[in-house]
Order: C-alpha cells, then sequence, then structure tokens
C-alpha cells in the first residue's frame, strides 16, 4: 500500500510538471520581446530595394498571392496580388493547415512598422501568436535589416486587396511546439557584392533555398540533406521532387557552368516566352520561374558561386513521378 501510495505521489508531480510546462509553453511563449517603436521612411530607394527583393528574391508575393496553375510553374495571377491565401496542410506534409495571409494595406494598416518587422524577422505576428515556419521568418531574420525595412517600405505601397484568409490552425502536439520555436532576430550586414561567395550566401539565405532545396519531415528540414533536393509536393497527377543543387557532379549541379545556371533562370525573362498550358493531370513544378527570373545577373552569379561551394551530396532525385 505503501509503494502504491509512493507511485501515485509521484504520478501526480509528473502531471502537475506537465501541466505546468504545457501552461507556460501556452500562455508565456512566444517571447521575442516588444515590437519596436519604429517608422520607417519610406524613400524611393527603399520603395525600389523591397519591390526587387519581395519579388525577385526573398519573393514574398509568390505566397501572398494567386498562381495560375493551369500554367508551367504557376505564373502570378492578374488578381489578389498580396491578397493571401495560399494554404499549405497535410497533403503536402504540414502539420496542421497554414494560411498565408494578406499583407496588403486591407490587412496591415493596423500594424504599426515595428509589429511587421517583429512577424517577418521573428515569427511572432502582431497579436502576440506563433507563425508556423512555412513563413520564412527565420531567414528574415537572419539578413540585413535595411533590407528588411526596405520589404516593409515596398508593402506599404501595394494597392488594397479586400480578401479575408482563413486563420491558420496547426495539429497536436505542433500547436504546442510552434510557441517554442519563434526567436530574437540575428540580422546581419548585407555583405559587398564585389565578395560572390559571402554576398552569395546572403541571398541564398535570403531566398530560403534550403527550404524547398531539401528533404522534409513534420515541415522541418531533415538534418543532413540540406540543399540535396527530394522535397514532396502532392499534385492531383502524382508528386513532385525538388532537385539537388549541391555541387554534386552526377545527381547535381556540379557540371553546370556558370552561364548555364544564369540562363536557366534567364530564360524565363525573355519577352517571347509562353509558359505551357497545362491541365490536372500533368505534373507541375512549384518553382516561381517568372518571378527568380526577373533576379539581376550578378546576384544569380553569385548564388551559383556559393552553391558550388557546398558539400556536394549523392542524392539522385526522381523529380516527376506520375499516378
Amino acid at each position: 500500500m505503501k509503494a502504491l501510495k509512493i507511485t501515485g505521489i509521484i504520478l501526480l508531480v509528473l502531471v502537475v510538471i506537465v501541466l505546468g510546462a504545457g501552461t507556460y509553453i501556452k500562455v508565456a511563449l512566444p517571447n521575442t520581446g516588444r515590437a519596436p517603436n519604429i517608422k520607417i521612411e519610406r524613400t524611393a530607394a527603399r520603395i525600389q530595394r523591397g519591390e526587387y527583393l519581395a519579388n525577385h528574391v526573398n519573393v514574398c508575393m509568390d505566397c501572398h498571392s494567386t498562381r495560375d496553375w493551369s500554367q508551367y510553374a504557376g505564373p502570378m495571377s492578374a488578381t489578389n496580388f498580396g491578397g493571401g491565401g495560399e494554404r499549405f496542410d497535410q497533403q503536402q506534409g504540414f502539420p496542421g493547415k497554414f494560411f498565408a495571409p494578406n499583407i496588403t494595406p486591407y490587412r496591415l494598416k493596423t500594424w504599426t512598422d515595428g509589429e511587421i518587422l517583429r512577424a517577418i524577422t521573428t515569427g511572432v505576428n502582431k497579436d502576440g501568436k506563433a507563425l508556423f515556419p512555412v513563413m520564412t521568418w527565420e531567414h528574415a531574420g537572419q539578413m540585413d535589416k535595411e533590407d528588411v525595412y526596405s520589404i516593409i517600405a515596398y508593402l506599404r505601397t501595394l494597392p488594397e486587396v479586400k480578401h479575408d484568409v482563413p486563420a491558420s490552425k496547426a495539429d497536436f502536439p505542433v500547436n504546442f511546439i510552434l510557441n517554442t520555436m519563434p526567436h530574437p532576430a540575428k540580422f546581419t550586414n548585407r555583405p559587398a557584392e564585389t565578395d560572390t561567395l559571402k554576398y552569395g550566401e546572403y541571398l541564398v539565405n535570403a531566398a530560403a533555398c534550403v527550404d524547398c532545396h531539401s528533404k522534409m519531415e513534420h515541415g522541418s528540414v531533415v538534418a543532413g540533406s540540406q540543399f540535396g533536393g527530394g522535397m514532396e509536393f502532392k499534385e492531383p497527377g502524382g508528386t513532385v521532387r525538388s532537385p539537388n543543387i549541391t555541387s554534386d557532379r552526377a545527381t547535381g549541379i556540379g557540371t553546370w557552368s556558370k552561364a548555364m545556371f544564369v540562363n536557366r533562370f534567364k530564360a524565363y525573362a525573355d519577352k517571347n516566352y509562353q509558359p505551357a498550358k497545362l491541365t490536372t493531370k500533368d505534373l507541375n513544378t512549384p518553382m516561381p520561374w517568372m518571378m527568380y527570373s526577373g533576379m539581376k545577373q550578378g546576384d544569380l552569379e553569385a548564388i551559383y558561386t556559393y552553391l558550388k561551394s557546398l558539400k556536394p551530396i549523392s542524392n539522385t532525385v526522381n523529380k516527376f513521378e506520375k499516378i
């Protein structure tokens, strides 16, 4: 009887500890500090830089708009630019249902510049709720603060799109774990463009290339698979997988020249290019080629230089697998 009583006390203590930890995670977290009290001056230079980053490097507008999937690479639709609504759910390997929010003034007009900065760079929204890292806040939090300021200045200039987006909802236990993910930003200084390797690394982080060009489990990158490809995208016609972009000569881009790499992007910037029409039975690429094609040639060359410096990973990827 005494042993049972002791066991009962131990179990009770464990339950109290678990409940206490759960309450702390749900109530006290996330905690990345107060949103800074800032007012970002909307200079022409900032808006121009922000437009370039948001549309061609960070490609914020990719997820926060609507793409026409009846065409190859899903070019941007003429409507709902910045209005949000793209869905990331369990069928795509995510632990819940997550929706890209409306980032036009229709949604952000009540947000301060500091609240937007905190959301973009630490993963905590205006209401203090954690954002699942399908939003690339972890990468933005490693950028130059001035570049993030430029993105915010540009977002403030977008035409208002009246589009209400459903609330995101994480599955258990991620709805608890999610609160532990946000953390303060670790801003860096943008390297000089002449330092091609460092500048390329900066751009690869900003573009969050690793998030798609790696294997994923439960919405997180599998350690050791970075840039080796293999992330799966489920489509009605089958499965599309991201390619290996390490310097492996057999399965990656090890045999690609700089010109080949740049031309792979710039082909979609040709004014005569027309994306192919597709049906639901055809497999499509999630890679927003038309957006990335607007990147400066020097920036693409820097990205190539950095990718070629990565440790090669031997990983053969079956990119298109039809049902």
